[in-house]
Parts: structure tokens; sequence; C-alpha cells
């Protein structure tokens, strides 16, 4: 399926003719299966994670064979439109995955592993992957190709970046057991390792460098390497003095997350409560 994939990402044809829609049919339902993902865990990786590239092909692929076209649930009071590759993905019972009414919406081309609940609203897009007892919260938005791990809690309001485009582009992922406290940003190919806190509105991205003064490290992202949390580590939205010109002039201080802890039997015993909601 690979190259056949990467023959008509780089084809370009004209039209597309009932094997290639069925060649993506194919594609898709790997992908709503989690045989296929945009990235997966790789030991031999400095960051313990690599990139499937012609996967993350195959997703914009869709969206240039798809046309527009009405979805909408009401002509007058819920009107959609959108690429016919990409409805909203299909669930039923013997998936037991929990899907509280109320406004959201999952793309078609998603994994969701059984035990995941969605509290409304919320969206998860195309290419993600959202795997076994995890919550997905109230206005949360899992973007496209994320990686979200087992029994996380993503709180409401939480943003997790996709990164489709460029596809050689690790997505953000998101490892097992990991709280996502309310208001968080994670963007640009952070990854966030097994284990750690986010403190509400933690925001991480290739930008602002996280300060871990438990270990006395600084974390940033580089040319070759994206923004790395370490496991079990409990990080806060913080700031940092600035220390020249006018900014120290005036006593400004700038946005940094700080690392203040590692999880310890407090910290377990607050994340066990959420158990409670699953």
């Amino acid at each position: 399926m690979q190259s056949e994939i990467e023959a008509l990402y780089y084809g370009m044809p004209g039209d597309y003719s009932d094997e290639d829609c069925r060649l993506f049919a194919a594609f898709k339902a790997e992908l709503n299966h989690g045989h296929i993902r945009a990235a997966e865990p790789d030991a031999d990786s400095p960051t313990g994670w690599r990139v499937n590239t012609w996967v993350k092909k195959g997703i914009l692929l869709g969206f240039r064979m798809g046309g527009i076209v009405d979805m909408s649930v009401h002509a007058e009071h819920m009107p959609f439109f959108d690429k016919s590759t990409y409805p909203v993905k299909r669930f039923n019972v013997q998936n037991q995955v929990r899907i509280v009414p109320g406004g959201s919406s999952i793309r078609d081309g998603v994994y969701v592993g059984k035990g995941v609940t969605c509290m409304p609203p919320m969206f998860i897009n195309v290419g993600a992957y959202v795997s076994e007892g995890t919550m997905v919260d109230s206005h949360a938005l899992v973007g496209s190709c994320a990686q979200i791990g087992r029994n996380c809690h993503i709180s409401a309001a939480s943003q997790i970046g996709g990164v489709l485009e460029p596809v050689g582009a690790l997505p953000v992922i998101v490892e097992d057991d990991v709280l996502i406290g309310g208001n968080c940003g994670v963007y640009e190919g952070a990854i966030v390792k097994r284990g750690a806190v986010l403190g509400s509105g933690t925001i991480l991205n290739r930008s602002t460098p996280v300060y871990d003064i438990v270990r006395n490290q600084i974390y940033r992202a580089t040319d070759d390497a994206p923004l790395i949390i370490p496991a079990n580590a409990v990080v806060v939205a913080g700031s940092r003095a600035i220390t020249s010109g006018t900014g120290k002039d005036w006593g400004l201080s700038i946005y940094t997350p700080i690392v203040v802890k590692y999880r310890d039997s407090k910290t377990d015993a607050k994340i066990q409560l959420e158990d409670l909601l699953r």
C-alpha cells in the first residue's frame, strides 16, 4: 500500500479512477483500525518515535481527491459542507467508546481505542491516534496526526496541535498516562513523555525553553529535534525575568514552562480521582 499511495500522491492525476478511490478507502480503513499511524514508537530513534511520511502523504491525498459535498444534518439549522473523503467517523456500541451527546465531532481516518471518553464539545481531526482509556474533555482539540497514549486526560479547553505538514515532521506526541491540564497547548511536534503532568495553562512549542529546576536542565527544541518533556515531569506555567535593556528597567518577565517536581504518591492520588469520570 505504501508504494501505491506514494505513486498516486506524486502522480497528481487530473481525475481519480475507481481504483484510486478504492485504494484510498482501504488506506483510510487502516487508519481507522490503528493498523497504520502517522507516527509510531521506535526504540532506535533518539526521541523514541518515528514519523511515517507516507501515511501523512496519504492523508493529504484524501484532501486532494475529495470534493465539497453537503453533509448537513439539517439544511437550515445544522448545515455542514466538507470534503467527501472525510465525513464524520462512524461508531457503534461494539466500539466501546463513550461519545457524550452535545456537539462533538470525530473525523473519519482516526483511531479511537476502547474505553475512550469524549466529552462535549470536542474535536478529533483526521490522522490522529487516541489510545485506550483516554478522556478528551470539553472544548478540547486533538489535531491532525497527533498521537495520544493510553489512559491520558486531555482536560477542558486544551489544544493538542497536530503537524500534518511538512510530511517529514513528527506530530505532537503525548505518551501513556499523561495529564494535560485545562487550557494547555501542546504544539509544533512537542513530545510529552509517559506519566508527565502539565498544569493548567501550560504552553509547549518550539520557541519557548522549559526550565527544569529539579534536575537543573533546560529543554529546548532544535533544528534536528523537538521539545521533549521528560517522563513523570510536573510542568507548570511560570515566568523568567528579562535581564537586559528596557525589559529589565521596567521589571518585566516573559512566560516559560517550569518543571517543578516529578510525580510522587500525592500527584498520583490526585490523578486517580479522575478515574471516577470514566
